[in-house]
């Protein structure tokens, strides 16, 4: 599934406890390779606004690397499913993340959305990414 040529980026969002302390992450991939990796703190949120908090951070950064054509990748099968029009955003929380991510995707020629497994290679690092940043500032995982 992943791109053989061009930019692919692998996107995540985790929250221990829903809501609860949370992070994003995501990874810039050109051909196969990270070009650039980045995670982030966002305090209190939901799972799924993370997940879109992840989206719209790789949107945001991943400009400084081309304009042109990108697929992103999440776990997300909701965030994905909200995206690509199959499903509606019908939460309060989630619209205005959704019509930012609308709003970024016009920077780029043109973007693509898929869903993949948890058990993604590169969804794996992702993860990782999110829990160091939630570990650095000792939050405790859920039970």
């Amino acid at each position: 599934m992943t791109s053989l040529s061009g930019f692919t980026i692998y996107t995540d969002g985790a929250a221990r406890g829903n809501p609860g302390p949370a992070a994003a992450a995501f990874l810039v991939l050109e051909n196969g390779k990270i070009v650039h990796k980045h995670s982030s703190f966002l305090g209190t949120q939901t799972n799924n606004q993370a997940e879109y908090q992840a989206i719209i951070s790789a949107l945001k950064n991943t400009k400084q690397f081309t304009k042109k054509h990108i697929q992103i990748y999440s776990d997300s099968e909701l965030i994905v499913k909200q995206l690509n029009g199959e499903f509606q955003v019908k939460s309060p929380r989630l619209r205005g993340l959704y019509q930012e991510v609308i709003t970024r995707i016009r920077d780029y020629s043109s973007v693509e959305f898929f869903h993949v497994p948890r058990t993604n290679p590169w969804i794996k690092k992702v993860d990782k990414l999110c829990n160091e940043e939630l570990d650095r500032r000792r939050i405790i995982k859920s039970s």
